[in-house]
């Protein structure tokens, strides 16, 4: 996350301010945010890293759930995130 500066807000990329759970179990930016200039930005800030990928995790357990995915299909998912978030973090292999 970037620090505030006078032309940002302070909430600028904190993924549970600018992309909240819903209470359907959705995630979506609450109407200030659309309103924002800084909007664009601010999410993919919010998106990148550790926030990023539990909202990926999110969609593909969704998925799964939903029946659009099968149970493999999640495993091999999940892992490629969870090698994507370790080879970013500078923990894992390349």
């Amino acid at each position: 996350m970037k620090p505030p500066t006078p032309e940002r807000p302070d909430c600028f990329g904190e993924l549970e301010t600018v992309f909240p759970m819903g209470t359907d179990g959705l995630r979506a930016s609450p109407p200030a945010c659309m309103r924002c200039p800084h909007k664009t930005d601010c999410l993919r800030a919010a998106l990148r890293g550790d926030g990023g990928h539990r909202v990926r995790r999110e969609t593909v357990d969704r998925a799964y759930r939903s029946g659009a995915i099968g149970f493999l299909e999640r495993w091999s998912r999940r892992k490629m995130l969870q090698k994507g978030a370790k080879t970013q973090r500078g923990t894992g292999t390349k």
